[in-house]
């Protein structure tokens, strides 16, 4: 079988991958639960191509969330659920429904009635899908969470669990806004982010392990806040940090290394002056 730059020949390596008896033990093992992780996997393996800038691994990457979405529609189909063709015409019905500024009627729109026409368009298939998962009593398997039908379900149900926390902390903020519940200014969440590190320092005092790691969360949960109110991805935001933490203690290493030493050896004071050369060795790259 060749390669082909046309997805049904994809298609045709998944199914075959999963024949029995002819096909991939290690793939025909395979269930929608066991594949999920991976799919995460392949989807951070994206997002980290792009901030290198790597656009060649963001091919490689690509197809390799693709080919989790070829997976996954595969396991489907074999259930008689539905099949990878139903998978793009899901989404191509969504987007056209989505943007009727561009497929529809409503030409010539501001950037603020788009986002007015796109939460009404969401809220609508929200609340087809709530029906959908009541007639289907899904209401009780939704994710862990549980109720008695489509009436039960509140604002906040249909974000995912299984979002990073910082993400996930995020659109839930996102959806509270629309009907009110926010600040009005990202000045007032400084104010709380203050706040909770006071709160941690309180619960460090009281030596209460438990009340740490909520006050922590909080802390974490205000400073997602903000970022959004900044219009910043948190999760861009902590992986640039861990960069740039990788990139300067590889300095340090790098540079004891060089005189004969490594980081068992040094002191901490050492250690500093190395963390802030490499500062100062960005500063200079930097302009």
């Amino acid at each position: 079988m060749k390669p082909s730059r046309d997805i049904a020949r994809l298609i045709e390596v998944m199914a075959a991958l999963r024949t029995p008896d002819t096909g991939c033990p290690w793939d025909l093992a395979q269930t929608f639960e066991t594949i999920v992780p991976y799919t995460i996997e392949e989807a951070y393996e994206v997002a980290d191509a792009v901030a290198r800038r790597d656009y060649q691994d963001l091919r490689e990457e690509l197809g390799d969330l693709l080919l989790q979405v070829v997976f996954q529609a595969r396991l489907a189909e074999e259930l008689g659920y539905f099949d990878f063709g139903a998978v793009v015409e899901a989404i191509t019905d969504k987007m056209i429904r989505r943007h009727a500024h561009v497929f529809g009627d409503m030409r010539g729109q501001s950037v603020e009635e788009i986002e007015s026409l796109w939460a009404k368009v969401k809220a609508e298939e929200k609340s087809a899908r709530s029906v959908r998962r009541g007639e289907n009593g899904l209401a009780d398997g939704d994710g862990g969470r549980s109720g008695d039908g489509p009436s039960s379900r509140g604002l906040l149900d249909d974000v995912t669990l299984a979002l990073p926390g910082l993400t996930r902390a995020v659109k839930l903020q996102d959806l509270a806004a629309t009907v009110g519940f926010d600040w009005n200014d990202p000045r007032l969440v400084l104010a709380k982010i203050r706040e909770e590190t006071d709160e941690v320092e309180s619960a460090l005092d009281a030596e209460d392990r438990e009340a740490v790691t909520d006050e922590i969360g909080d802390l974490f949960f205000a400073v997602a806040n903000l970022a959004r109110h900044l219009r910043v991805d948190p999760e861009a935001a902590v992986r640039r940090a861990n960069d740039k933490f990788e990139q300067r203690f590889r300095h340090i290493e790098r540079e004891l290394e060089r005189a004969g030493r490594d980081c068992r050896s040094a002191t901490l004071e050492e250690m500093d002056a190395l963390w802030n050369e490499a500062k100062q060795r960005e500063l200079g790259n930097a302009s």
